[in-house]
């Protein structure tokens, strides 16, 4: 795990094969929406999580899943949602809270073509490969236009297009709170246009929350 002024984000130095899985035990492939959460904006507007491993350790980023795109009106899975000690402490460094991995396993697992290590090994390759721009990570709380902000992603990310982003925000008295960005992705894992139904819900200029 990388820190970075005692803030942590996720590592950029794991990179893990993603393994095939009998399309005859799972669902079909399917598009997919990772969810980055901005954590020191959800510890600071939800008392709820205030105890929760990622707001104690000061995360900055965490992914909250990686969510299918499926018709299907019911994903649950009894299927084990169990990691080996290494993965697990892998996978911690951008999921820090066991209790939500699994919960989040047995919420999707059936509408994903693959088992719960290799999901969560998907999240990590796509963790991986996304880089963020440093005003998502700074100790500071920073005001930014969202086209500004985009605009950066595209920079340090060559093959992101614009539109498979999407910005979501809180409101509060004072400002408009980012608290996760959303990116859309292929089967095969290449970006995608977001679909109609993944909207922005920030104003043109938000606040990036530093600290908590």
């Amino acid at each position: 795990m990388k820190i970075m002024k005692d803030r942590r984000v996720w590592a950029g130095s794991v990179t893990l094969v993603f393994l095939a899985s009998s399309p005859a035990a799972f669902a079909a492939p399917t598009d997919y929406v990772m969810d980055v959460q901005m954590v020191p904006a959800l510890c600071s507007l939800y008392p709820e999580y205030a105890k929760k491993r990622k707001c104690l350790e000061g995360y900055s980023l965490n992914i909250s899943g990686l969510y299918p795109q499926t018709t299907s009106q019911n994903c649950t899975t009894n299927s084990s949602a169990k990691l080996s000690p290494l993965q697990s402490k892998v996978v911690a460094r951008i999921m820090p809270d066991d209790n939500t991995r699994t919960i989040l396993w047995r919420n999707i697992g059936g509408c994903v073509p693959m088992n719960a290590s290799q999901y969560f090994r998907t999240i990590i390759n796509y963790a991986d490969r996304l880089k963020v721009p440093a005003e998502l990570t700074e100790q500071e709380n920073i005001t930014i236009s969202v086209d500004t902000l985009r605009a950066k992603f595209l920079k340090i990310n060559p093959q992101l297009p614009g539109n498979a982003l999407r910005f979501n925000c809180q409101q509060t008295q004072s400002a408009s709170v980012l608290t996760s960005i959303k990116v859309c992705y292929r089967p095969n894992g290449n970006y995608k246009s977001c679909p109609a139904n993944i909207i922005n819900t920030c104003p043109k200029t938000v606040t990036i929350k530093g600290t908590y």
